[in-house]
């Protein structure tokens, strides 16, 4: 076999799809574990992240780059990255691990993966038409992502600043913004939990706006998908008619 024809070979190979990690099957794997990491996020009625929601976020992120086809040499980097993370996590669990300083690195460390994964997932759908389960999928996962970015935006606020974010020390749990972020996001409107600083009112304006132009653009994504559906199921013109 010619050196031309084992690169082609190998380039065939490297597209063939990954029936667990491809389309909306993918996306499906995606979607729960963003599940996971909301539950064990709604489940910490302290500031402190949990290094096991940062687990989950690890994976996701993972399977996000798998899932996006990302470039082969970002998969790499990202897989060496997040597994050291994820080694390193574990050790520090293990042993018992604790402290502001940590607990101020996993806020930030799940924050900063919280925001590539919608950044991938909204990159690869732009390049795409067709209306599918896959595109709804990505659209609904990407939008919980956002909202979870911003609920750990909140927590690494409430960690580093002296102020109670809601007023009261009792109400800065890592639930508590969970529950914020979301009724900030979808505009539901807030109850009992209104931020009580500046900066912590900038960022929930921010992520109200960023909410209603994710909306538009998924919206718009949609759209194009049906029409582009539609264009394509139309009937060509017969030759006899004309």
């Amino acid at each position: 076999m010619s050196a031309s024809a084992r690169t082609a070979r190998s380039r065939v190979e490297q597209r063939r799809p990954d029936l667990l990690f491809s389309g909306a099957s993918g996306y499906a794997v995606v979607a729960a574990l963003v599940v996971v990491s909301y539950a064990l996020c709604a489940a910490q009625r302290g500031p402190n992240p949990s290094p096991w929601a940062f687990l989950v976020t690890l994976m996701t992120v993972a399977v996000v780059f798998r899932v996006t086809a990302a470039p082969r040499m970002v998969q790499h980097v990202a897989w060496v990255i997040l597994s050291a993370a994820g080694v390193a996590t574990i050790v520090a669990t293990l042993l018992g691990a604790s402290g502001h300083i940590l607990d101020i690195a996993f806020s930030a460390a799940t924050m900063i993966a919280l925001l590539a994964s919608p950044v991938a997932i909204i990159g690869d759908q732009v390049k795409r038409r067709g209306l599918n389960a896959e595109a709804l999928l990505a659209a609904v996962t990407a939008y919980v992502l956002v909202g979870l970015f911003f609920t750990f935006v909140f927590n690494l606020l409430s960690l580093v600043s002296p102020e109670p974010m809601f007023g009261g020390p009792d109400d800065d749990s890592l639930a508590n913004q969970l529950f914020f972020s979301f009724t900030t996001l979808t505009t539901t409107g807030y109850g009992n939990l209104v931020p009580a600083n500046a900066t912590s009112q900038a960022v929930a304006v921010a992520e109200a706006i960023t909410g209603q132009l994710f909306l538009i653009t998924a919206v718009a994504r949609i759209m194009r998908g049906a029409g582009a559906n539609t264009t394509t199921a139309a009937p060509a013109p017969s030759k006899e008619s004309s």
